[in-house]
């Protein structure tokens, strides 16, 4: 009967086991499928494979030493206490339920340790050097960055284990007296002699065996040498700890600096030698003292090592307090020597050039236009203004979305020009919740639109390059040949492709085209595979679906922020990924971030996080078509990235192997900019005592964006950097300094080519005033033309929006551009460009265009800034041919817009523009017809 009840136990306790594993079972064979699919098998094993390398020795060690352990026990427990009579269980079941004991207790450690250590130890045995020594310790950082965590974590995991026999030593000698009932308790409130009661287990722990102080001597007595043992790992565990933890004095915050200060290294770093000395004397004097019961000096040393802790807290308050502070620029200057120079190392700030900008503001009209490729490129459109416009404009249905703005750089009709991009891509909210709708028919968004930021139409919208469904391009270098996104930022479903049922492609007019994939996406869905994503998608739909034939696919994972963290969750990914086109494809392009928390002596870059190493090492391309993704190492100097590189060999590519098409279109991310730019307002500082005093303190400039006062970020130019040849991809940040409107400085970041990821600091004389950006936005407040207009704008149902300030060096001068949108009050308004402010030096240009804003300011005639810009469509008789032919293409595109979307009073206004600028190209009666000026209009 028994035996029955026991088998029944086991065979539920299978079940149970073998339901509570086929959730993560199904889960793994289906991931597997998808990293089968996307050539990264060996990615997604190496965890498997070195969580067993690991975890099935050390199991097999835990489990034999503890099955052992226990067997020292049980035998010196016969030897050391006489059994009465009467048992509960006889040897063979007392050995299994030893050995099961060390099973569990060996699976629970195992599990606990490999989940906790897989990827440290292949950081450590892989580790690459930085080839810089930490100033205190002299070992590489390497032994930081990949190493240390390690060793804390080891030691940390071994003292449980210690403390875990302990507790184990205490039960498994509670079960023996259960079974094996001691006479020396037959005394004892419970009599082990009255049959009338069976002892169990749990009654052990209670007063069934009489537990009292008198008796846990006795099982201390039983266990004594066992707990020396114990005890002396115990001790040799806490003086590693504290070994250990003088690294940590690198990371510490005690005084004015982040890292070991003069408290740190003259009190603290002693205290932790002083306490490994004593933690290596307590394994003797505990083991004596436990051997010959004398508690008193088995405690002693322990409670001195207290005492020493007590002592040491307080003198680190006494020396910090009234040694360090009264002095502390001369205590603590070689120790925030080192802060300086490892926080500069650990951001790549000491890499910064720095050149003087002399800002003589000498500027003249042929500088303007000597620097026309830096005028063509300044930013006119915002990206909130630009992604209504496309929303309303290009989404054409209700459920495609324009989900974000992206800013790159193409040659178009032959010069390198700034463009804004938007991927049109299918809002899943918006199709329905049918099934086969969702998952079948919807697939993929379509196409792109493109703009250039420094046009817009005589309205004050974006001027489309590449618009409409199929997309249309106007560019001849660029054409979309391959439009469908199956992979983007808002594809979170799954979809099944290469059914029965044809997708839908794009509409067209009336009615719609579909199509068929063409792409390599996808895992194949026999018959297994589709029971396996019935259960993963708890769908019964995907089995029983006649829709789905021998060729189907399912594309999961589309999602690519999500596809790029489960593919390499150990790097850290940008927010804001951005699409490029490239032979007539579309790509994503993903920034990826190698960091760590343990640079010795680095500042972290906010209160926030603990990070305080960064390099933007990793560029991630995913095909929006097939959803191949490759990971291209861009700095090999990196030795983070090096050493994920040497942990997965198959995962990442070399720079060398991006096509050239697809290199034009990286560049130096805005969040890592961000952060060094954040981290250099104090660390420019370089010499101590200025450092120290914070003499030269630094701010990001801030702006007025809209109507409120807002910190700048930075922003994307194509531009001539001073002293440079040729214009290029830059982004830039402007300083001022703490608490002061004034500019101090100029951060730039480059991105083309063998310049790519250089710094440059555009240093600003102190000795004069150079205005800031604030103090730019307080003289457009103060101008009475700027000031009337905008209060006559805010009080006729409309509203004026202040565009981001740009600063433009331009040879020795800076020009500062801010563009004004003209909004109407009602919800679907789109806003407008109407206004381009240009100041510089004391003077304000407010004018249509920016042309008419440089010409203002620096002439006009025969040397006239072209405008690539709007045009003024008030002008009226004053425009040539070709801006008349200009308006009337750009009112005719919008007049379609509308009519497509069904806006029919913007259809009407549109007209009207049409009519007008045409009659302004009609020549008098007797001339060429006007059929002629429409068929060119209409090109």
């Amino acid at each position: 009967m028994k035996k029955r009840r026991f088998g029944l136990g086991v065979i539920i306790a299978i079940l149970l086991v073998l339901i509570s594993g086929f959730g993560t079972l199904i889960n793994f064979i289906t991931d597997y499928l998808w990293f089968q699919e996307l050539g990264y098998t060996s990615v997604f094993l190496k965890q498997l494979f070195t969580q067993l390398q690991l975890g099935i020795p050390f199991f097999i060690v835990i489990m034999a030493l503890t099955y052992f352990y226990l067997r020292v026990l049980k035998k010196d427990y016969y030897k050391k206490v006489e059994i009465t009579g009467t048992q509960t269980a006889s040897e063979k079941t007392i050995n299994k339920i030893s050995l099961g004991m060390g099973f569990v207790f060996a699976f629970v450690a195992t599990m606990t340790t490999t989940t906790q250590l897989w990827f440290e130890i292949l950081k450590f045995t892989n580790s690459t050097g930085f080839d810089i020594a930490d100033p205190i310790f002299k070992l590489d950082i390497s032994f930081y960055v990949f190493k240390y965590s390690l060793l804390t974590q080891i030691n940390s995991i071994v003292i449980g284990l210690v403390l875990a026999f302990v507790v184990l030593t205490f039960v498994y000698y509670l079960f023996l007296m259960s079974v094996r009932r001691p006479k020396m308790f037959e005394s004892k409130p419970y009599d082990y002699a009255d049959q009338s009661a069976t002892p169990n287990f749990a009654g052990v722990f209670g007063s069934r065996i009489g537990v009292n102080q008198d008796n846990l001597k006795e099982i201390l007595a039983l266990a004594s040498r066992q707990i020396m043992i114990l005890s002396g790992v115990f001790f040799l565990m806490v003086a590693s700890n504290f070994f250990l933890k003088q690294y940590s004095l690198l990371y510490s915050q005690t005084g004015v600096l982040y890292g070991a200060g003069f408290t740190d290294i003259n009190v603290s770093l002693w205290e932790y030698r002083i306490l490994i000395a004593l933690a290596l004397i307590s394994i003797v004097t505990v083991v004596l003292g436990i051997k010959q019961k004398k508690y008193k000096l088995a405690l002693s040393v322990p409670v001195l090592m207290i005492l020493v802790t007590i002592l040491g807290t307080g003198l680190s308050t006494v020396v910090q307090n009234f040694i360090v502070s009264p002095d502390e620029i001369n205590k603590e200057s070689q120790y925030l020597q080192n802060n300086i120079t490892f926080t500069q190392k650990a951001y790549d700030l000491n890499n910064i050039v720095i050149k003087d900008f002399p800002v003589k503001n000498n500027l003249t009209k042929q500088n303007v236009l000597e620097n026309q490729a830096t005028i063509d490129n300044i930013r006119i459109n915002d990206y909130e203004p630009a992604k209504q416009f496309y929303n309303q404009t290009q989404s054409i249905r209700l459920y495609y979305l324009f989900n974000d703005v992206d800013v790159d750089r193409y040659v178009i009709n032959g010069k390198y020009t700034q463009v804004f991009l938007s991927a049109r891509e299918i809002d899943e909210t918006k199709v329905g919740e049918q099934w086969l709708t969702k998952y079948i028919k919807y697939t993929h968004g379509y196409g792109i639109t493109l703009s250039r930021v420094d046009k817009v139409t005589a309205s004050g919208q974006p001027d489309m390059l590449i618009d409409s469904i199929p997309p249309v391009s106007s560019v001849p270098e660029i054409s979309i040949t391959r439009p469908e996104i199956y992979y983007g930022e808002l594809t979170n479903n799954y979809v099944i492709t290469n059914t029965d049922e044809k997708e839908f492609d794009y509409p067209s007019g009336e009615s719609n085209v579909y199509s068929t994939y063409e792409g390599d996406a996808g895992i194949k869905l026999g018959l297994f595979n589709r029971i396996m994503f019935t259960i993963k998608e708890r769908s019964l739909k995907i089995l029983v679906s006649s829709n789905i034939n021998a060729n189907s696919k399912i594309l999961i994972n589309r999602n690519i922020k999500e596809r790029v963290q489960k593919i390499a969750p150990f790097i850290h990914y940008d927010e804001d990924p951005y699409i490029v086109t490239v032979d007539g494809k579309l790509y994503w392009i993903i920034d990826g971030y190698t960091t760590s928390s343990y640079y010795p002596y680095s500042q972290p870059f906010s209160d926030q996080s603990s990070v305080n190493y960064i390099r933007n090492s990793i560029k991630v391309v995913i095909d929006a078509f097939d959803g191949k993704t490759n990971y291209y190492i861009v700095n090999d100097q990196d030795p983070v990235v090096n050493t994920l590189a040497k942990i997965y060999p198959d995962l990442f590519k070399n720079i060398a192997d991006m096509p050239e098409a697809l290199k034009a279109h990286i560049r130096y991310p805005n969040m890592l900019f961000s952060i060094q730019a954040e981290v250099y307002k104090r660390y420019h500082m370089s010499d101590v005592k200025v450092f120290y005093q914070g003499e030269d303190l630094w701010d990001i400039s801030y702006e007025i964006y809209g109507k409120e006062r807002v910190l700048m970020k930075p922003s994307y130019y194509i531009m001539k950097l001073p002293g440079e040849e040729a214009a290029e991809f830059v982004s830039s940040l402007p300083y001022t300094p703490r608490d002061k409107p004034n500019m101090t400085g100029l951060l730039v970041a480059r991105n083309d080519g063998a310049n790519y990821g250089e710094l440059v600091l555009y240093r600003l004389p102190k000795e004069k005033l150079v205005y800031g950006p604030m103090q730019i936005e307080s003289q457009i407040d103060q101008d009475t033309t700027i000031s009337k207009e905008f209060s006559l704008w805010g009080s006729t149902g409309s509203d004026y929006i202040r565009g981001n300030i740009f600063v433009i060096p331009i040879e020795d001068s800076l020009l500062y551009i801010e563009p004004i949108y003209l909004k109407a009050d009602n919800v679907n308004s789109l806003p407008e460009v109407k206004r381009v402010i240009v100041a510089y030096g004391d003077r304000i240009a407010y004018e249509p265009t920016l042309a008419g804003a440089l010409n203002s300011l620096f002439g006009t005639g025969d040397g006239a800034v072209t405008d690539p810009g709007t045009i003024d469509p008030d002008a009226g008789g004053d425009l040539g041919v070709d801006q008349l032919i200009q308006l009337a293409n750009e009112a005719f595109k919008n007049a379609t817009s509308a009519q497509k979307n069904g806006d029919w009073a913007s259809y009407g206004k549109y007209i009207k523009e049409l009519e007008r600028y045409l009659t302004l190209l009609a020549p008098e009666p007797a001339t060429t017809p006007n059929t002629d000026t429409t068929q060119t209009t209409t090109q």
